[in-house]
């Protein structure tokens, strides 16, 4: 692990990833990654149980991470990569928390019950991304927008206050590739910055899931009412 993100995620986080693969530094791990990866899910799980993670196993295929779970336990990944830069990507306070809210905090409820129940799989993730984020990162008080504000905030003063200066990088993605390249030692790409803006993607996929996993039993209940119907009438 060459370099790791202590920034939250709706931060630039997709940006970043994207970024730190075009300048060498990838793959970059991201919740994508985790999401697509069952076996990494448990991983985190387990590491929230016991305290013991086995992180050269975990991140074996990257060499960078940014985004949750990662910005959740930026210390201890800093800890043990030593010669690891650290990147606090911050944006405005406000702005953070009605982007996160309307897009993946949605994630939280998109699911039906019964669905959580039929598809272990996506259980465990929603329950990994509760212990890390929502109710661990912001005490299961996310929509209070006061509260995560403030836990925004005291992760950015905790970051800048512990990490030495010389191991971080406070970035906006907005100020593009000179002072991460400047930061990791690498030259400046010919093309532009990656902005990635998944945010009207993520809106649909969680509109999606809420509605498609309500919707499917009666669907289902109705299609097998209608089979048996035009079965007496044969």
């Amino acid at each position: 692990m060459q370099v790791i993100g202590a920034g939250f995620g709706r931060t630039g986080t997709l940006s970043m990833k994207r970024a730190l693969e075009d300048l060498g530094f990838g793959p970059a791990y991201h919740m994508q990654e985790a999401m697509r990866r069952p076996a990494h899910v448990q991983r985190w799980l387990d590491y929230a149980d016991t305290g013991e993670a086995a992180w050269d196993e975990l991140f074996a295929d990257f060499d960078s991470g940014v985004d949750y779970p990662v910005c959740c336990v930026w210390e201890e990944l800093a800890a043990h990569y030593p010669d690891a830069k650290v990147v606090l990507t911050v944006r405005d306070p406000e702005r953070w928390w009605e982007s996160t809210n309307s897009t993946i905090y949605g994630f939280r409820s998109a699911f039906a019950p019964w669905f959580l129940r039929a598809v272990p799989m996506a259980e465990r993730f929603i329950e990994m991304v509760e212990q890390y984020v929502w109710g661990g990162t912001f005490d299961g008080r996310f929509s209070d927008r006061a509260h995560a504000i403030e836990v925004f905030n005291q992760q950015i003063q905790y970051v800048r206050s512990t990490c030495p200066p010389e191991r971080l990088l406070v970035f906006d993605v907005a100020d593009g590739w000179d002072p991460l390249c400047a930061f990791l030692d690498v030259p400046v790409p010919d093309g532009p910055f990656p902005h990635l803006n998944d945010a009207a993607e993520t809106r649909r996929v969680v509109t999606s899931l809420r509605w498609g996993t309500r919707a499917l039993p009666g669907v289902a209940g109705a299609a097998l009412a209608a089979i048996l119907v035009a079965g007496r009438r044969r």
